[in-house]
């Protein structure tokens, strides 16, 4: 594997089936423009004239659309920004927070990350969406699935404020499981 001496960019993007690393090479001498996704090339461009421009490719399993912009800021000097699904990742990750719930928990010695996506109420697991069954309870809905052999349980109760909505909380073996901020 050739050294990555036009490294520009590195960026993590945590999505509901995971963190992902973005890593952009842009050869300004040569034109030539590389996207890696978790370390395997997604796009590769050799001697492009233009040298500013944009990248698209997609992220995951849920094929998340991605771009690198690519801006000229001064004379040879460029600035690359990436987007997510059409929003600036800063964008993209303040309304992630609105619409996900992240929990990091270890069972048996093993670590897990399990999202809650609140509009779809799909439940991932390490980069699985999970087999769930949902019910309704007294005070809400519980939505239930099985971590290593562990059952679980994500339940939605209402916080009674109109501006804070649906309280999620992961229930393992009768255990809260605090909330992640990624």
């Amino acid at each position: 594997l050739e050294k990555m001496t036009d490294l520009v960019a590195v960026w993590e993007v945590a999505l509901s089936d995971g963190v992902h690393k973005i890593e952009f090479e842009h050869g300004t001498t040569s034109g030539k423009r590389v996207v890696y996704v978790d370390g395997k090339e997604e796009i590769r461009r050799e001697w492009m004239f233009k040298l500013v421009g944009k990248e698209t490719f997609t992220v995951g399993a849920t094929k998340t659309k991605a771009t690198i912009n690519i801006d000229a800021v001064s004379g040879f000097a460029y600035e690359y920004t990436l987007e997510i699904n059409g929003k600036s990742l800063k964008k993209y990750l303040e309304n992630r927070l609105k619409t996900t719930n992240t929990w990091i928990l270890s069972l048996d010695g093993t670590d897990y990350r399990v999202v809650l996506e609140k509009d779809t109420m799909d439940v991932w697991c390490n980069g699985q969406k999970m087999e769930t069954a949902g019910e309704f309870v007294e005070d809400g809905t519980e939505t239930h699935f099985t971590v290593a052999d562990h059952g679980c349980c994500i339940k939605a109760v209402s916080s009674g404020k109109r501006k804070e909505g649906i309280i999620h909380t992961l229930i393992v073996n009768n255990r809260e499981i605090p909330e992640a901020v990624e």
